[in-house]
């Protein structure tokens, strides 16, 4: 199996940096603004794992504390998205919407 470099997982970190700033600017709805939040969580991730690919003989290794980074960065954004989501849930219940837009005109 041939490993790619880390220039194509750099690419491809851009561009889902992309589609998750595309996703939270263009969506109204907040659990589509949710989910590009978590897009962009892995596009950095995926950043720091290209970041630390070395090339040793006779392999490819990833530095293993951009791999704990990483880990980490999973962890905690599972946590933000749990409770992310727990809000959009107990904003529905309230309001029965999910549109950004109309929450905003409720604020004043």
């Amino acid at each position: 199996m041939e490993v790619l470099p880390p220039q194509a997982y750099f690419a491809t970190s851009i561009i889902l940096l992309v589609i998750g700033i595309y996703c939270i600017v263009s969506k109204r709805n907040m659990i589509k603004t949710v989910i590009g939040i978590e897009i962009i969580t892995m596009a950095v991730n995926m950043v720091f794992l290209s970041l630390g690919w070395m090339r040793t003989y006779p392999a490819q290794l990833i530095d293993p504390l951009a791999q704990a980074f990483v880990i980490i960065s999973i962890v905690i954004g599972g946590a933000i998205a749990a409770v992310a989501l727990s809000l959009v849930t107990n904003a529905y219940r309230h309001y029965k919407t999910l549109d950004l837009k109309k929450l905003r005109r409720l604020r004043w």
